[in-house]
Parts: C-alpha cells; sequence; structure tokens
C-alpha cells in the first residue's frame, strides 16, 4: 500500500517522503522515524575538537598554509629537491593546527610521502609521517621500460577486460627505500562488474612491480524498511522537482538506468512525492539513495562538525540502477560519488543507509587520511567505512530499522539470512580476522578490516555477551581479557581525530594504535579512561 505525506515547501527546497530501503521505498512505509535524532557529541572537550571552517575559511587556511609551505620543508628538514604541497588543515578549538601535506621531489609526485605537522602557539609540536625514509633518488631520468607496458596485461589476468593508460613517473617511497617508479593506471571491469581503476607500481629500473592498488572501493550493506522520512529536493524552474538537496551541498541523485557510465539522468518528480514502495518503481532506489546521504551528511555535521565529506561544503553525488543484476555498490574517487546496484536479479538495490554510510565514508578516508586500498592500510579503510557506516545507522534512530553492529544483515547475500560481516566478533562469517597477525595484510580487505572492526566494539561495548536493540552479541578477546566500552560516540570522536589527525597513507595496525592513542590523549588526556580503554582494546585484539 502506497502512503503519502506533504511537507511545507519552502522557497527552493521541499521535504517529499522517502525511506531507506531497497525493496520497500520511500515516501510510504509504515512506522519509522522521519528525522535522525542527534547523539551526544559533547563528551570531546571543546578545546580538542575541530573548528568548523566556512568553505571561504577553509580556502584561506589552506592558502595561508601553501605559502608558508617552504618554511615548513626547511624546519622538517627535507631536502633541497623536496616540496610540500598542502592537502588539508584542520584546526582544533585549543588552536593546535593540524596540517596534511603531500610531497613532490624534483617535480615529481612522492607516493607514501604525505605527513602531518601539528602546531600549537607557533611551535612544532609533532609530525606523523607516511615514511620515516629520507626521500633521495640517484636519478630522475628514466624511460618506460617494457615491463612497464606490460603490467596493465599481467593485472589484467583477474579482470573482466582491462586496458593500462599511460604511465606517470613517480618516488615510490612507501617501500623500505624510495625509488624512481612509475604509475600505470589499469582500467576495466571486474568480474562481478565493478569497475577497476588499479594503480601498478614498477621500478622504473628494472620494471619490477612494486605495488598496485585498486582505486574503486567497494561495499555491500543491508535492505531496509525505514519507514516513511523526509528528502530535500529541489524546485525546478521548468516545473516540478529535481532530486537536489540545495540544504546538504546540492547532493544530487542520477538515474544511469542500466549503464555503466556518465550521470544518467538526474532524477525529476511532477509532484515530490518519491518512489511507491516497490523495487519496479525507479524512484524506490533513488529515494534511498538520497536519504542515505542527507543522514550521512547530517552525521558528520553534528558528530565532528564536517560540511561534508571533503569538509569543503560541497556534495557529493548518488547514482542508482548500475548495470544489471549488479550485486554491489562502489565509491570512486575520479567521480566523487556513490554507484549502486540493484543486486540479485534486480531484486534489491543497494541503496541501504548503512551502505550509504559506509560509501561516502570511503571519500572521507580518501580526504583525509588517503588510506592505501591494500594490505593493512586497506583494511583500515574499508573498516573506517563499516565504523562510519553503523555509527550513521545508529544516528538514524529509526525505530524500523535501529541500530546495529551487523554489516549486510538484511540484504541476504550470502543467501542463508546471515549478516555480511559482524564487528563484536568478525570470525563469524567465515573469511574476517578476530585478531592481528603477521599474515593479516595478505588477507582481502574487507576481511583484514576484522582487527579493527572488533577493536571499535570492544571500545565502545565492551566484551562479554550483551543484547543491544534486540541482538545479541558476544565479543571474545586475544588474551581472555575483559575489556570495558566507553560508548560508541566516544570511540568514533577517537577514530575520526585519528583518522584526519594522525593516519597517513601508508598506516598499518601498529600505526592505527598509536594513532588512536594521541587521538584519545588530545580529547581525554594521556592518563584518562578512554586513553586506557583504547590501549585494553587494541590489546584485546592483539595489536601492542
Amino acid at each position: 500500500m502506497r502512503q503519502q505525506s506533504r511537507a511545507t515547501r519552502t522557497t527552493t527546497l521541499r521535504a517529499a517522503a522517502l525511506i531507506g530501503s531497497a525493496a520497500m521505498v520511500v515516501l510510504a512505509l509504515q512506522n519509522g522515524s522521519a528525522t535522525a535524532a542527534p547523539e551526544q557529541s559533547s563528551t570531546a572537550p571543546a578545546a580538542a575538537t575541530a573548528l568548523t571552517l566556512s568553505p571561504s575559511a577553509r580556502a584561506a587556511a589552506l592558502q595561508t598554509a601553501q605559502d608558508a609551505a617552504p618554511a615548513a620543508a626547511r624546519q622538517l628538514g627535507l631536502g633541497s629537491a623536496e616540496k610540500l604541497v598542502v592537502r588539508d588543515v584542520v584546526k582544533d578549538a585549543d588552536g593546535t593546527v593540524h596540517t596534511r601535506y603531500e610531497r613532490t621531489y624534483a617535480g615529481l609526485p612522492v607516493l607514501g610521502g604525505d605527513l602531518v605537522t601539528h602546531v600549537k602557539g607557533g611551535a612544532l609540536k609533532g609530525v606523523t609521517k607516511a615514511t620515516g625514509a629520507r626521500i633521495a633518488v640517484a636519478s630522475t631520468d628514466a624511460a618506460v621500460p617494457a615491463a612497464t607496458a606490460k603490467a596493465g596485461a599481467l593485472k589484467a589476468a583477474d579482470s573482466a577486460s582491462a586496458a593500462a593508460s599511460g604511465a606517470r613517473k613517480v618516488i615510490w617511497a612507501a617501500g623500505a627505500k624510495p625509488v624512481l617508479a612509475w604509475e600505470t593506471v589499469v582500467t576495466g571491469l571486474q568480474h562481478d562488474g565493478t569497475p577497476s581503476e588499479l594503480h601498478v607500481i614498477t621500478d622504473a629500473t628494472s620494471g619490477k612491480e612494486l605495488y598496485s592498488f585498486e582505486a574503486i572501493e567497494t561495499g555491500t550493506g543491508t535492505s531496509q524498511y525505514s519507514g516513511t522520512v523526509t528528502l530535500g529536493t529541489t524546485a525546478s524552474a521548468s516545473g516540478g522537482f529535481d532530486l537536489i538537496d540545495g540544504g546538504r551541498g546540492g547532493h544530487k541523485t542520477y538515474d544511469l538506468n542500466g549503464g555503466t557510465s556518465g550521470t544518467g539522468t538526474l532524477f525529476h518528480d511532477a509532484d515530490d512525492v518519491w518512489g511507491d514502495g516497490t523495487v519496479t518503481n525507479r524512484q524506490t532506489a533513488a529515494a534511498d539513495a538520497a536519504y542515505g546521504a542527507q543522514v550521512t551528511w547530517d552525521f558528520y555535521k553534528s558528530a565532528f562538525n564536517r560540511s561534508g565529506i571533503a569538509g569543503d561544503g560541497k556534495a557529493a553525488y548518488s547514482r542508482v540502477h548500475y548495470g544489471n543484476a549488479y550485486n554491489n555498490a562502489f565509491w570512486s574517487d575520479s567521480c566523487f560519488c556513490m554507484t549502486y546496484g540493484d543486486g540479485a536479479n534486480n531484486a534489491k538495490p543497494l541503496t541501504s543507509l548503512d551502505v550509504a554510510g559506509h560509501e561516502m565514508s570511503h571519500g572521507l578516508t580518501a580526504a583525509t587520511a588517503g588510506l592505501n586500498y591494500r594490505r593493512e592500510s586497506g583494511g583500515l579503510n574499508e573498516a573506517t567505512s563499516d565504523i562510519f557506516g553503523t555509527s550513521v545507522e545508529f544516528f538514524a534512530n529509526n525505530s524500523a530499522d535501529q541500530g546495529d553492529y551487523l554489516i549486510g544483515e538484511k540484504i541476504d547475500l550470502r543467501g542463508n539470512g546471515t549478516p555480511l560481516r559482524y564487528m563484536d566478533k568478525p570470525s563469524k562469517d567465515g573469511s574476517s580476522a578476530d585478531y592481528w597477525s603477521s599474515g593479516v595484510g595478505r588477507l582481502d580487505v574487507h576481511y583484514s578490516s576484522g582487527v579493527a572492526n572488533h577493536f571499535f566494539y570492544l571500545l565502545s561495548e565492551g566484551s562479554g555477551a550483551k543484547t543491544i536493540n534486540g541482538v545479541s552479541y558476544n565479543s571474545p578477546t586475544y588474551d581472555g581479557s575483559t575489556v570495558t566500552g566507553i560508548g560508541r560516540d566516544k570511540a568514533y570522536q577517537i577514530w575520526y581525530k585519528a583518522l584526519t589527525t594522525y593516519f597517513t597513507s601508508t598506516t598499518d595496525y601498529a600505526g592505527a594504535r598509536a594513532g588512536t592513542l594521541q587521538a584519545a590523549a588530545a580529547l581525554y588526556g594521556s592518563g584518562s579512561a578512554e586513553y586506557n580503554a583504547v590501549a585494553a582494546a587494541w590489546k584485546a585484539v592483539n595489536v601492542n
């Protein structure tokens, strides 16, 4: 049955009813909270929280930092061939300024050379570096070796299709010793239809592969029945309404209509009533995606004073109805957008709330730490999306789909009614790691993420058996210890602080432990219960 609700019309924006479900959508669906209730974020001391910068103030801060970059490079003792390029500036209420830089060497990008400076009162208090090695190579002259040209073909072996683009000369600094290298991007399709943007790094002298990583970051989630909710839309000059959320950076939702490139068609509706709760109505998935983006934006704003994914007040955009029976969703930095398939048999679009939170958080990671999507840093990248996707779901406070620590519990991608991932005991999915070991980095990033997901659950809720919102959990520890949780809101404040000010592109689990302890010290004090809980939770997942 279809239900409708009308919201008060403003000049250009209007709230239309939608839901966060894939198979029952939008505007109708019975019970459910229409708005997200903010969680308490006041647990973070005011002195340590990041100030909200307007777009103009942020642009000014970036320019000021860039003007001062040469002096910063000299202060850090960088070589004469090195330059710093500002990526981000975070200003805390206590005056601490965290400036994130990329590096160049003789004009070449330095991959794995990023760093963050921490300055207070004009004094350098610390530096977080992706590598401690000094950047220096004997020569920057090199021709593209034949092995580099072949890299695309070699890497395409596991892809449905692929083609290598021109190589870019770089300095590869994420290994034991910085070397001159070539970066080749292999584009095409993976076997499940997901686009591929595989970056292959090869030694400029030998042509030997040094590293590779996938730039398309995937995630799967749950089909939810979230009830009647409001959706920001914009009145069209030609009449009717467009699915553009002008109140949240102008987020747009497009219909790919089975396509796999471009943006397709912007969703438009005559009466501002979107979808009818059935998968056959194309607006249903669109309303879900737009709702998910809306709640995620609100979560970032409420919890972290962050305006948009990149912190610049601008929205990403969403594309739905990708391909045919595509059973996944993904984030792409190249388009700065989320893309959703319609699921197996085109029956369950992956446009649910925690999926949106997960995908948008890949964008957050790209805009901040830039965690490489491979090995342990890739696991931390995926875990960050699970952590914030889960936090978004709790933040929504929707009685029709209460928050939980399960990933993909309703979409049933396995076909047996079980979730995709469990944060309290990740190994319950049959593949994820509960604890760190030397082999964790060799797992797929969706499974190596288990260590950080388990850490976050323990930090939030503690170990042992308990029931939360009707779901039973029983979280073990590596050493048999008992961990007492500090609450989810404090846990995600610590993770966000670490991600945005202490993590770099190469952060591994040992680095994540160090970064979250620094974050806990900044927010709550180095001898606080929160700081000690972070240490205990990492010890409980065998990160010491």
